[in-house]
């Protein structure tokens, strides 16, 4: 961690103004004077001691008092947090937006380059490396601390001194210890951290909450609004790693029409609205609206504000969690950039265990509490997250270190019964049965040479006729709810043979199975689904690849008997013990098994045939290749909390298929009713067999058969097969 001889120079207070107008170097003003309103009194409260902190690294820079193993690790921590420090005041003088595009990349650099790419492998944030430099012990506390220090490049570019200070004592408190190492060193270093990491949780909790009910907490709003968006130097403002991914899609938003723009931006909001007309939920009673996007795409998130603003709400746009607080694992929930690195990201998804026992989880959920309580009114007002998911980057198969911190068996416990009740207690104060979402995506440059033609080819897609497809999946669903189950065929090295056991039907004139899922919430168009009954669905899910949460999986295979995983395997490793690791921290989220929450049938044969014809089909997003072929979908249903809300579909019948054995158990014992994840597993049209529907009295309806539809009514749908 630290900043090499050459990007040196950019970090003095001699900067060079760029060459703009004044009008923009006043509206970059403006974003960061009105942004540091909200933390002027508190940034001088703390002020003294954020200095005194500051000078005491400076000192531990030069300074040789630790063991000279552990020398070269306090010098880089303590030149990467004077970089740091640099920042902090130049936004606090107002003056990053005078830096020239040249000063602000080699910022950028400055401050990542340690986890970036290849530097990695030698990065003190590396476990499998700090290990080795500084024995396994102190290593991982020493990779956990490095890796913490990383979130103060957000409290400098968001102006934060409370946050940048406590870090920073937190830095100097562990460096004493190691000044006066001995026999208790190691312990009172891990003490250090949990207090910490206790002390400060309500800090962290309240600013985690605040961010997504607050509009007024408007950091990234404002770049948005105030910016210049011609001018890329404005994605340098985030704080966040820039790469040509976010630089790309910037420059190729700019060459689009302002008309095209508005049409991206109406598509992606007019779904958020249709969501909540599609499910009979009030959009007036709401005020607030999550925005979740990755940089780059400022110019329609612009337009979608606006547009949300026609609708009455405000937008509350927070970063992806950096902290070991509020990170879930290595996804990324909030804005983002690149990730410098998704081994980097990898490695450190379970920090949390470095600190977290049954005291912590009870202080956290306490801190969740408190802060929902202290934001109560406005949570009542929080309609939903806004999702613009990207695509393209490159595949990533990830390396299992034995350094990295896990979760043992009583912590896997606890992190599990952690999100259950954290679910629940949002799920009361921000009454999320009144709220809805929406998602789209979008492909990154990443994706190759013919990332504009993929981006014109999404967009067609993301637009596909609501009207023709939903009559379509109408015919399909017609056929399904005559069934008493479906029987699902894998072809060629695909070994799927999965029963799915229906919902029965009381009175089919008024009632249906399958939601007929149009255009709305779930972008892009093309799916009929439902909640399986569980006792009676069993068989094989197989997958020769896939990729799931941003995770390779080679040949998958789960095996149900009534509705739950039994056994599972995968073969991305040559030990079994690790291959079930995997798949049961990063599938199962660390619960023992999960059961069957939903059924599906994509019709999305122009999504499938854009990834034909590219060959991206590995690339997709979950949200496009969920609608290109049958998919199952292992964790809670797709009604989640929402049960006894009745859903029709547009032909007025009532989906009555919204509960199943596991959460209906939400009325008697609600700990048990729910799991948290809900991940789709897509079997793609090439490797099906056929998909048949099975009626009562033994008579069959085909409606897959070798990888084309043959349902009267629904082989127009093979027509995108032939381009």
């Amino acid at each position: 961690m630290g900043v090499s001889v050459k990007n040196q120079r950019f970090f003095t207070h001699n900067f060079v103004p760029a060459a703009q107008s004044l009008q923009a170097l006043m509206k970059g003003m403006v974003i960061y004077m009105k942004y540091k309103l909200f933390y002027k009194e508190e940034n001088e409260l703390i002020r003294e001691r954020y200095e005194l902190a500051m000078e005491r690294i400076t000192l531990m820079e030069q300074e040789n008092t630790v063991r000279e193993c552990y020398i070269p690790y306090f010098h880089k921590i303590a030149a990467f947090v004077r970089i740091v420090n640099n920042v902090a005041e130049v936004v606090q003088e107002n003056r990053l937006t005078e830096l020239t595009l040249k000063e602000l990349e080699a910022l950028n650099m400055a401050l990542y380059e340690d986890i970036a790419g290849d530097n990695y492998e030698t990065s003190y944030a590396n476990p499998a490396y700090a290990c080795v430099m500084l024995g396994e012990k102190s290593g991982k506390l020493l990779c956990f601390l490095a890796t913490e220090l990383r979130s103060i490049i957000i409290y400098a570019y968001e102006s934060r001194l409370y946050e940048l200070t406590i870090y920073l004592e937190l830095l100097i408190e562990i460096y004493n210890y190691f000044e006066e190492e001995d026999d208790f060193t190691y312990n009172d270093v891990k003490r250090a951290v949990y207090d910490f990491m206790s002390d400060n949780c309500d800090v962290f909790m309240n600013a985690n909450i605040r961010e997504m009910l607050d509009p007024g907490l408007s950091f990234a709003g404002d770049i948005i609004l105030e910016s210049d968006l011609s001018d890329l130097r404005y994605l340098y403002q985030f704080g966040e790693y820039i790469t040509e991914n976010e630089i790309k899609t910037a420059q190729f938003l700019n060459t689009l029409p302002e008309e095209q723009l508005k049409a991206m931006a109406d598509t992606y909001t007019e779904g958020y609205r249709l969501g909540f007309l599609a499910n009979r939920l009030d959009l007036s009673k709401k005020g607030i609206v999550n925005i979740r996007y990755q940089l780059g795409f400022e110019r329609m998130v612009y337009y979608a504000i606006q547009n949300f603003k026609e609708m009455g709400l405000k937008p509350t746009i927070y970063r992806a969690a950096y902290t070991a607080i509020n990170k879930r694992q290595h996804l990324k929930i909030g804005y983002h950039a690149t990730s410098p690195n998704r081994q980097y990201d990898y490695d450190h998804r379970y920090d949390i265990a470095l600190f977290l026992d049954k005291a912590f989880k009870e202080r956290k959920l306490d801190c969740l509490k408190n802060a929902l309580e202290e934001y109560k009114h406005t949570g009542s007002l929080y309609a939903g997250p806004a999702l613009i998911e990207v695509f393209g980057e490159e595949l990533f198969a990830p390396e299992e270190k034995k350094e990295a911190a896990k979760l043992d068996k009583r912590q896997q416990k606890l992190y599990v019964d952690y999100y259950k009740q954290d679910n629940m207690i949002k799920y009361n104060y921000l009454k999320l049965e009144e709220t809805s979402f929406t998602i789209i995506s979008y492909p990154v440059p990443e994706i190759g040479k013919d990332f504009e033609k993929i981006f014109a080819e999404t967009v067609k897609v993301n637009t596909l006729d609501s009207g023709l497809y939903q009559d379509i999946q109408q015919k399909i669903i017609d056929a399904l709810d005559q069934g008493d189950y479906v029987r699902i065929l894998g072809a060629g090295n695909n070994h799927t043979d999965m029963t799915v056991k229906l919902y029965p039907l009381v009175d089919a004139s008024k009632e249906t199975i399958f939601e007929n899922c149009v255009a709305d919430v779930n972008i892009p168009v093309g799916e009929v689904f439902t909640t399986p009954v569980l006792k009676g669905t069993k068989g094989i899910l197989h997958i020769p690849k896939i990729y799931l949460h941003d995770l390779e999986y080679r040949e998958l295979e789960l095996n149900f008997e009534d509705g739950r995983i039994i056994s599972y395997h995968c073969a991305n490793f040559s030990e079994e013990e690790r291959n079930k690791s995997y798949i049961k921290d990063n599938l199962f989220f660390n619960q023992d098994n999960l059961p069957l929450g939903e059924f599906a049938i994509g019709t999305n044969t122009t999504a499938y045939s854009m990834a034909k014809k590219f060959d991206i089909a590995s690339r997709l997003p979950i949200l496009i290749a969920e609608k290109t072929g049958p998919h199952f979908a292992i964790g809670d249903t797709c009604y989640k909390m929402s049960e006894d809300i009745k859903v029709y579909n547009p032909d007025q019948k009532e989906i009555i298929a919204r509960d199943n054995e596991i959460s209906i158990l939400r009325k008697t014992e609600p700990e048990k009713a729910y799991f948290n994840c809900h991940t789709d597993i897509t079997l793609p049209y090439d490797e099906i067999k056929e998909i048949v529907v099975y009626k009562k009295d033994g008579t069959s309806i085909p409606i897959i058969q070798n990888a084309r539809f043959v349902l009267d009514g629904t082989t127009i749908l093979n027509e995108a097969f032939g381009e």
